[in-house]
């Protein structure tokens, strides 16, 4: 029985649907981000913007190694990868020694909406709390937020694709509940072949 490794662009659900497979198949959940985060003591998007995106993407596959090595001769455990993941098939060597990746796949919509729920404004207008993919490109508004997010999401979702073992299509009108019994049946049909 091996590990679930949910990837996916950042708001898909994997770390609401992660926790509620963990507690489905009553074994443990993590996430990647947070495995960083307590080997670096920095979040990622800290690591990213104050040294780099090699330095974060060394991180990464670090804690990726470090959560296979813990979860190796395991039954089971759910795992949620951040969601540049895709870019960094290193991370992604250690993680697949000991799971099955399953990409969850939202609609472009329900993913850029919850991008700009989150946006914050600093005293002079300036955006604040963007994914560093979207800040690095300096948007004035959120059309412009929406524009960059757009290509971005084209691009994931081919890289995401290439590498899954299961791709399942997320219903934004759904409830989490049904989403869960989607990805359920999915790893049910899969039958573990990993």
């Amino acid at each position: 029985m091996s590990s679930i490794i949910l990837l996916g662009i950042k708001h898909c659900g994997k770390t609401t649907q992660g926790k509620l497979l963990s507690k489905h198949f009553s074994c443990p959940f993590f996430d990647t981000d947070d495995e960083v985060t307590a080997l670096t003591g920095k979040t990622p998007r800290e690591l990213y913007s104050e040294l780099g995106k090699d330095a974060f993407l060394e991180a990464e596959k670090n804690a990726c190694k470090r959560l296979a090595e813990k979860l190796s001769g395991s039954e089971r455990a759910v795992i949620a990868t951040g969601g540049g993941i895709c870019n960094n098939p290193d991370a992604l060597a250690e993680l697949h020694k000991i799971g099955t990746f399953l990409f969850l796949n939202a609609d472009e919509k329900t993913a850029s909406d919850r991008i700009v729920r989150e946006i914050a404004y600093d005293a002079v207008g300036s955006m604040k709390n963007l994914p560093a993919y979207i800040a690095k490109e300096n948007p004035k508004n959120v059309q412009d937020v929406r524009a960059i997010f757009h290509n971005f999401y084209i691009e994931r979702q081919k890289l995401y694709q290439a590498v899954c073992d299961i791709e399942i299509k997320l219903e934004h009108s759904a409830s989490k509940s049904e989403n869960t019994k989607k990805i359920l049946a999915c790893i049910e049909a899969d039958g573990g072949k990993k």
